[in-house]
């Protein structure tokens, strides 16, 4: 069965079912300081990859957006912005996080044409063939199922629907890469402990990071998915990197 199945949290082997059982404990502990968390880890540059990410949806019109894993709202908030006549569902796993976006949609008055809905990635609550776009914006990596949720992805769009995956990946430049593994393993969990007083949960952020497949191999994965015109766009020299991919019109999951 599945749920038994050997796969990683951070650098330790647990089952399929463990590792989601721990990383919905991640999230519920940090949701109410992820986003400040996020800007100080990032020294804010995290806004800055999150606006690209935005850009190069360019949503025009009545576009029906799935964000995947967008519980406090980071990624929505700026679609609607961009996208006046869009809308979002946000889907999330873990309760707590949606629970932080809700606040935050209240306090910027945010209230119309935003959904919210707990679900999980690789088995998706949503008809076939269901949004315009979907997106998933440091996600993926804590997914049980990667191969799943990239399928249930494609599962989820329309024809002629785009996919949009920004994750953490490898960084590609020289000195930078170990002064990032430095970073990361070094300062991470230290401020993990400080701010979120939680240097576990970003303990096993930094060693995700490190496990996760790097651009090539996540490019590889999505057009398994059935995804066509597949690619990436690195970030920050590929400490971060946005994958893309489009559901070709009358594609179906067996077409694969």
């Amino acid at each position: 069965m599945e749920e038994f199945k050997q796969t990683n949290f951070g650098f330790q082997e647990v089952s399929s079912s463990e590792k989601t059982r721990r990383v919905t404990d991640v999230f519920h502990r940090v949701a109410r300081r992820y986003d400040l968390m996020n800007d100080v880890m990032s020294t804010g540059i995290h806004r800055l990859w999150k606006d690209q990410f935005i850009r190069m949806m360019n949503p025009v019109g009545e576009i029906h957006l799935l964000d995947v894993a967008g519980g406090t709202g980071d990624i929505a908030f700026r679609f609607l912005e961009a996208c006046p006549q869009g809308s979002v569902t946000i889907c999330d796993i873990n309760p707590g996080m949606i629970e932080q976006g809700r606040d935050r949609a209240l306090d910027r008055g945010i209230t119309k044409r935003l959904k919210w809905v707990c679900g999980d990635a690789s088995a998706l609550p949503f008809e076939d063939a269901s949004f315009d776009f979907y997106s998933i914006s440091f996600g993926l990596r804590n997914v049980t199922f990667r191969i799943k949720a990239l399928e249930e992805a494609f599962r989820v769009l329309k024809p002629g629907g785009q996919f949009f995956c920004l994750e953490f990946s490898k960084v590609q430049l020289p000195g930078l890469k170990e002064l990032y593994h430095f970073y990361s393993f070094s300062l991470i969990p230290r401020l993990g402990a400080w701010i979120a007083q939680d240097r576990d949960a970003y303990q096993y952020l930094v060693e995700s990071i490190s496990q996760f497949p790097d651009q090539a191999q996540l490019e590889k994965e999505v057009r398994a998915a059935g995804f066509d015109n597949v690619k990436f766009h690195n970030l920050s020299a590929g400490i971060a990197a946005i994958h893309q991919g489009i559901k070709r019109a009358g594609a179906r999951a067996s077409d694969k």
